[in-house]
């Protein structure tokens, strides 16, 4: 490496992304990459090589990008200079994945560059994974600096997810795999991990002797849309609580790393879903609420329930929601009851982690809702991120009377650039080779494992989706679930 270049450029790389004309390739993966190359964390020798089965040249894509991609940039933050500059990193090329001769075309565009770090970005169908894998493979395109990265969903239960990775192993090293979770990509998750290993305040109190409660909400405002035949095929237990929620979890829960490299911060990870006390059987019914939204109203107007997608079968079965109640069989965690929660159409869009410390034993003042809240702390990943603490102080006037007040780190407020978003800091760590936002085999595995028996049980003791209106926060199963310890759902 060139001892005069900051540590935050890369090194030169040809990134080709299969699925170049896509809606993720156009709404994040491309604009992530512009948002870098403005910053100059991209080196002057960087490719980006779209390649799709849309028939264009070069020139077409660049027209038919500067319609779909600019539209996803802030106006705010596009530049004419700096675009035009991106673009000139951009080359096009139409390849049908599953024969080798466009491949042979793809080698020709790499000869010369096996030293380079070369990422295959699969921004396709899981079906096609093992294909392009294998192409790659037999047209000779895999060198020492090739890494291969892939977006959910891997697989749709452990047994496919094995499959999946059994068909990488044949021909990338583990080293060489990037199984991406956008989520762990975002500027407040990372902030989890420094909160928790950068400060001295929190870790002696990020234990069960003084943390009651967990909740883990991601709650999404839109519906299924024109994808309710993929979204039927999924559910919620597959799309978000598989991945990401259980990621949130192992990152709150996990024991402090050794160091920051990629390997022990995973290593950690593997260890608390191993943990988790598995959900099996009635078990797996009574701690689990499963709902499907019906039809409901907004303020911008109504919205039709989800069998009356027509995209949906009639008699569709599939949850849009899911609650969870989870414990991790751990000396640092044992009896810590994790609340998870995810749901399509509800309220708002919100992702937030509640920490519910203990409540003081024994209180000598009164509080102004007559009875004793515990201390929190609120972290909010959208739609605004922050920080926020939740304590108690004296009510100026009264002579025993507490009052909460918060102590706010508001992000925006705090940090004036420009934030960064997942897919940004995600793609320079697959150019770097930086692996440690990434899963590993064996924490794909472990998810699975852990999730399977839950579908499992709601197959066998045939579980039926609970149905919630639109615009709310879910079934009322769902705080029944929460209310038999005597909590409740966070509401700010």
């Amino acid at each position: 490496m060139n001892k005069d270049k900051p540590a935050d450029i890369t090194n030169p790389f040809d990134f080709v992304l299969f699925g170049g004309t896509g809606d993720l390739s156009l709404r994040k993966l491309l604009p992530a990459l512009y948002f870098r190359h403005c910053e100059a964390q991209l080196h002057g020798d960087g490719r980006i090589i779209c390649v799709a089965r849309r028939d264009m040249n070069t020139e077409q894509f660049i027209e038919f990008i500067q319609q779909e991609v600019i539209q996803h940039i802030p106006s705010e933050h596009f530049k004419q200079a700096s675009w035009d500059g991106f673009i000139e990193r951009i080359q096009y090329l139409q390849l049908d994945v599953t024969t080798l001769d466009g491949y042979n075309v793809l080698g020709e565009m790499l000869s010369g560059r096996e030293q380079v770090a070369r990422v295959f970005y699969l921004s396709v169908a899981p079906s096609l994974f093992e294909p392009i894998c294998a192409k790659v493979s037999e047209a000779g395109l895999i060198s020492k600096s090739t890494r291969v990265a892939l977006e959910k969903p891997l697989g749709r239960d452990r047994a496919s997810a094995n499959e999946i990775n059994d068909q990488l192993a044949r021909v990338f090293d583990e080293s060489q795999i990037f199984r991406i979770d956008h989520y762990l990509g975002k500027e407040t998750v990372q902030n989890l991990m420094a909160l928790r290993f950068g400060n001295a305040l929190f870790e002696p109190l990020w234990r069960r002797e003084h943390i009651s409660d967990v909740q883990i909400t991601i709650a999404e405002s839109l519906g299924v849309g024109t994808r309710g035949g993929f979204y039927d095929q999924t559910g919620a237990l597959r799309d978000m609580v598989q991945n990401h929620l259980l990621q949130l979890l192992v990152i709150l829960s996990m024991e402090p790393p050794a160091s920051s490299d990629s390997d022990a911060i995973r290593d950690e990870k593997i260890k608390v879903l191993r943990a988790l006390k598995p959900l099996v059987g009635l078990d797996a019914v009574e701690s689990t609420v499963r709902g499907q939204y019906k039809a409901g109203a907004y303020a911008d107007g109504p919205v039709p329930g989800y069998l009356e997608n027509e995209t949906v079968p009639d008699d569709s079965n599939t949850e849009t929601f899911v609650a969870i109640r989870a414990e991790i069989e751990s000396w640092r965690w044992a009896g810590v009851p994790f609340y998870l929660r995810t749901g399509k159409h509800m309220e708002s869009k919100l992702t937030e982690i509640i920490i519910n410390f203990q409540k003081v034993p024994h209180s000598i003042y009164e509080t102004a809702d007559g009875f004793s809240t515990p201390n929190q702390l609120v972290i909010r990943l959208q739609p605004q991120e922050s920080i926020r603490m939740r304590v108690y102080v004296k009510a100026w006037g009264d002579d025993n009377q507490l009052q909460p007040v918060h102590l706010n780190l508001d992000f925006n407020d705090v940090f004036k650039k420009r934030q960064m978003i997942a897919y940004e800091r995600l793609c320079m760590d697959i150019i770097k080779g930086n692996q440690t936002l990434f899963m590993r085999r064996d924490e794909v595995d472990a998810a699975w494992a852990w999730i399977d028996p839950i579908r499992e049980a709601w197959k066998t003791h045939n579980v039926v989706p609970k149905g919630y209106t639109a615009g709310t926060m879910g079934p009322a199963a769902a705080n029944a679930l929460i209310s038999r310890e005597g909590l409740k759902w966070y509401e700010d």
